[in-house]
């Protein structure tokens, strides 16, 4: 499974990216926003010094939902780095500008899926990634690792290569949830990556580690 972080704090991404584990990034208007990174000059530079981190692929939301709109926005994002990644909504005009962008060579990411017929028409119209909102789900009482599983299930049968990215990741479980349904991709915030590393008989495993090694220390 490949970890993207879903952010765009550059602190974070560089965190991230120290650890050894990240493969690429997601980010959006609202994460730009909470950065304090506004107009457009800006936020394309930020795009920019994001890949500039990053070895993999970096999602770039288009602001536009008609299709002129999606598709004049998404050729200049693509043209800033070869790691953009457009990021377009499930909509009409959306799977539309994903078989333009297809056509083209550009990678895409389709965001805001919430159901299997809607990732199935994304598979179908070539999207590079298709993301489905798992953490939205499970607010509406809905199981979202299961629409992973059933994602996962529908490309394997007809050997779709779209790739399935779990979004809205809020905690630890969701990562190891949508790794056991084959997920290919989770974006998650900083924190639920780092939460991995904890467990308390690791921690208690350490401690006795290093006091015997005092002890044998005091012994010497």
């Amino acid at each position: 499974m490949k970890f993207f972080i879903d952010t765009a704090s550059l602190a974070q991404i560089r965190e991230a990216h120290a650890l050894g584990v990240l493969d690429g990034v997601t980010t959006n208007p609202s994460l730009m926003a909470k950065e304090g990174i506004s107009g457009d000059d800006p936020v394309l530079k930020h795009y920019v010094d994001i890949c500039s981190i990053v070895d993999g692929d970096v999602s770039a939301e288009v602001i536009s939902t008609d299709l002129q709109g999606m598709v004049t926005e998404g050729v200049r994002l693509a043209a800033l780095h070869p790691n953009i990644t457009v990021k377009v909504p499930m909509t009409r005009d959306g799977v539309k500008a994903i078989k333009h962008f297809t056509g083209k060579g550009i990678k895409t990411n389709c965001t805001l899926v919430f159901s299997a017929g809607q990732a199935l028409l994304a598979a179908k119209a070539g999207a590079t990634y298709v993301s489905p909102f798992i953490g939205r789900l499970d607010d509406v009482s809905t199981d979202g690792v299961q629409l992973i599983e059933q994602i996962r299930t529908i490309y394997d049968n007809y050997g779709m290569t779209t790739q399935v990215l779990a979004a809205s990741i809020r905690h630890p479980m969701h990562i190891i949830q949508c790794a056991e349904v084959g997920a290919d991709v989770a974006t998650c915030p900083l924190s639920a990556i780092l939460a991995l590393f904890d467990h308390p008989l690791t921690t208690i495993g350490l401690e006795k580690f290093l006091a015997d090694h005092r002890k044998a220390l005091e012994v010497r």
